[in-house]
């Protein structure tokens, strides 16, 4: 059953001056709250492998940001802006990103009233021969929603589309920056370790990792793992309706590998699950989910939005992920492809995650209920006021934090 909860109730007052509008020059010399059992101190990121428990698994999403906005004109003029959110023809990224010549993806678009049908050319800059050369074009298939239109894309060189976009398209970051994109955003809108292109967003708690931070969490006696959930623009939607109940959710892709799966079905009992990022999270907890699916019905499909809500689970994580496990194993797959909708609100049983890395969040939005939900209670307002009180920096850009779960044992 969803939980009945008013969105207002987590809200708080975020002046435009605290948001983070550039990353400091030095990734890991942003600064570090610290929740743990209800106290709450700051330090100063590259310190955070020392203060992480031994013998722990943490979790990485290593999605890549692709550059997803494009800019077309039409022959009257108009600028048509178009921001691809997820490949249709063929439906699968690797295979569009591969892909010569033309591929459809579901995009949203900007100054759509303008756009009734037919082609619109890339905008090309005066110096820019390379996407001069490949004539992109865009067509109008079908017009929807925010979400629900989905445009061909044409050119005539034989670079792959993945080069099409490295070409022309520019890095998405937040709406909430009120800036254009410039150069340092290619390189500082990615984590270190992202590989596999797909989100429209960056997993932004793995943007103050270095390489030194990385090394010392592997002398720490930590051993990192990498899951992939490609981000949507649905990462930005705020939540409009009074209850949370009445928000519908983004569905996003992910995959696992088996590797990482037997790692967390075999993890020793006193060994914490470290997650870095919000998205990891999502995803950690919906194989829980998805393992019950295999326990009861043979195989995983998608993770519902209120699918923890709906009854009890009894199911231990070894069982559940278990399940999966032998799923992969009967069906000869190295790997679990799934889609996950879940929403994680105060009221939630985690399963999966002991220890989050995470941002500061807006107000009134998803992330932020999940934070509420890991702390338990009203201590996020406490986290958030002493944030603000201490001169951190918000949202994506801005610095981090080390939560340690505020409901005692794992369920």
């Amino acid at each position: 059953m969803e939980p009945k909860i008013k969105i207002q109730d987590y809200s708080y007052i975020l002046p435009d001056s605290r948001i983070a509008k550039y990353p400091l020059q030095k990734r890991d010399s942003s600064k570090l709250l610290i929740y743990n059992k209800g106290e709450i101190s700051q330090s100063v990121f590259s310190s955070l492998p020392s203060l992480l428990p031994g013998g722990s698994l943490m979790v990485f999403n290593n999605t890549r940001v692709v550059p997803a906005r494009l800019f077309f004109r039409k022959e009257t003029g108009a600028v048509i802006e178009i921001f691809c959110l997820e490949p249709v023809q063929p439906n699968d990224y690797a295979l569009s990103f591969a892909s010569v010549g033309c591929c459809c993806w579901n995009v949203v678009i900007g100054n759509a009233r303008k756009w009734k049908g037919g082609d619109v050319d890339f905008i090309c800059d005066g110096d820019s021969g390379q996407a001069s050369a490949l004539n992109l074009r865009a067509e109008l298939v079908t017009k929807g929603d925010n979400n629900g239109s989905i445009v061909k894309f044409k050119w005539d060189t034989d670079a792959s589309f993945s080069e099409v976009l490295d070409i022309c398209g520019r890095i998405p970051i937040p709406p909430y920056l009120n800036r254009d994109t410039e150069e340092l955003d290619i390189e500082r809108y990615q984590t270190l370790y992202a590989r596999i292109k797909g989100s429209v967003a960056a997993p932004t708690a793995g943007l103050h990792f270095t390489d030194e931070v990385l090394e010392a969490v592997d002398n720490a006696g930590i051993d990192r793992c990498e899951v992939c959930l490609h981000v949507g623009a649905g990462t930005f939607v705020p939540v409009k309706s009074e209850y949370i109940a009445d928000h519908k959710m983004h569905t996003e892709p992910f995959e696992v590998t088996k590797s990482f799966l037997l790692k967390l079905r075999d993890l020793k009992e006193c060994a914490k699950v470290i997650a870095v990022g919000t998205t990891s999270t999502r995803t950690l907890e919906s194989l829980y989910f998805l393992g019950v699916q295999c326990i009861e019905k043979g195989e995983p499909g998608a993770v519902r939005q209120w699918e923890p809500y709906e009854r009890d689970y009894n199911y231990t994580l070894k069982e559940s992920i278990g399940a999966l496990v032998e799923y992969l194993e009967r069906n000869n797959l190295d790997k679990l492809v799934a889609r996950t909708g879940i929403i994680i609100v105060p009221s939630y049983k985690f399963r999966v995650v002991d220890v989050l890395v995470t941002n500061f969040h807006q107000p009134q939005s998803t992330l932020l209920l999940l934070i509420s939900a890991f702390m338990g209670g009203d201590d996020w307002k406490r986290v958030y006021n002493y944030a603000l009180d201490n001169g951190f920096r918000f949202l994506s850009y801005g610095d981090s934090s080390l939560l340690f779960r505020g409901d005692g044992e794992m369920v």
